[in-house]
């Protein structure tokens, strides 16, 4: 296991963020927040996923009420996320939330500043201050020329500052772009410089297909570094799929097992299988699945149980047939269309056995 640098830890709506605690997933809403119902039941299919907070714009007085209800339902701690109007993030807190994501150097004057501070700690609510690289003060883009990881850490501190002089210390912090580069040097240049958890995530990362590949490549990065208490995959689309995408990168480390795991070969000319269509049928099935089973789908029997002797249970293609083995054991030689059915009533046994507490 890789060394976790260390951070203060947090409690969020229950959820621990920080310290001992596992890297935490999190995502947000793109319901309409004054549609409460709506955003109830997308917050629900992100819990099933496997999300463990989420956050809700609060742009107006409407989103303002639907969040009231959404806090009073929500499976999940729910952070508001407010810009500008310190009104709102009184009455969010008020609605319940059990989080801010809110910069204090935005919202108004000292008086404004102080009556959300002393609303957040007499209700031990933490705030998240988040930086963008698309979105720096006027005056640092003038001092650096450009956003630089220098920028973002010292708009950062600006507001980290804010909070401290007001006794406010249950803060965690975002130092984003839709740059891979920059976001990594800006989250190593903070990590150096303070103990509050970091919240990961490449701002802006695109589609599924772009964004999956950034947020890998930074979120990844950083985690293996031992940076980061909370990550969020930000995709445009249906942000179930960056539940499931952040899932991957964290178990892909080694960090936290969710579920299953599937190993399955590139394929090669010595292939004479549809390699493609068994591995995702094979994905398919193991979506329900939560116990952590690796699972490997090979394309050829030369070296198929020997490249994946650690899996749990596997298959390995032949010409019209194939092995199927368990920890590099073959187990039994089936016909290629019985390769499948035998796999799933394998991998449905060892399910059984683990759930079970069998051996």
């Amino acid at each position: 296991m890789m060394n976790r640098r260390k951070t203060l830890q947090l409690n969020i709506g229950g959820v621990k963020v920080g310290g001992d605690a596992p890297v935490v997933i999190q995502s947000m809403t793109n319901t309409p927040t004054q549609d409460g119902e709506q955003t109830l039941a997308q917050i629900g299919r992100l819990a099933a996923a496997g999300c463990e907070i989420i956050r809700c714009a609060v742009p107006d007085g409407e989103a303002l009420a639907g969040l009231k209800v959404i806090c009073e339902k929500s499976p999940l701690p729910v952070v508001a996320d407010i810009h500008f109007d310190y009104r709102l993030a009184l009455g969010a807190m008020e609605a319940g939330v059990a989080a801010l994501r809110l910069n204090p150097g935005n919202i108004g004057g000292r008086d404004r500043v102080e009556q959300v501070v002393a609303a957040a700690k007499a209700r031990d609510i933490p705030i998240r201050i988040g930086v963008n690289g698309g979105s720096l003060p006027r005056d640092l883009l003038e001092k650096y020329g450009h956003p630089t990881a220098e920028a973002l850490v010292e708009a950062a501190w600006r507001h980290i500052r804010i909070l401290e002089e007001l006794d406010c210390h249950k803060i965690k912090i975002s130092l984003k772009a839709h740059d891979v580069p920059l976001t990594l040097a800006a989250y190593r240049l903070m990590a150096g410089q303070c103990q509050y958890p970091l919240h990961l995530g490449i701002t802006e990362a695109g589609t599924v297909h772009s964004g999956i590949i950034k947020s890998a490549v930074g979120i990844g990065t950083l985690l293996a570094e031992g940076i980061g208490d909370t990550i969020r995959v930000s995709l445009t689309g249906d942000p179930v799929e960056e539940v499931r995408v952040a899932k991957e990168i964290i178990q892909s480390l080694g960090l936290r097992k969710f579920g299953p795991t599937l190993i399955s070969c590139p394929t090669c000319g010595r292939t004479k299988i549809n390699l493609e269509k068994l591995a995702l049928a094979v994905e398919e099935h193991l979506r329900s699945i939560t116990v952590p089973i690796s699972v490997a789908v090979m394309g050829c029997v030369v070296n198929g149980p020997g490249e994946a002797r650690e899996a749990d249970v596997g298959i390995a293609g032949g010409v019209g047939e194939g092995l199927v083995f368990r920890k590099g054991e073959i187990i039994k030689k089936v016909p290629e269309n019985q390769l499948l059915p035998e796999l799933f009533r394998e991998i449905d046994d060892i399910v059984r056995c683990q759930i079970s507490g069998v051996r």
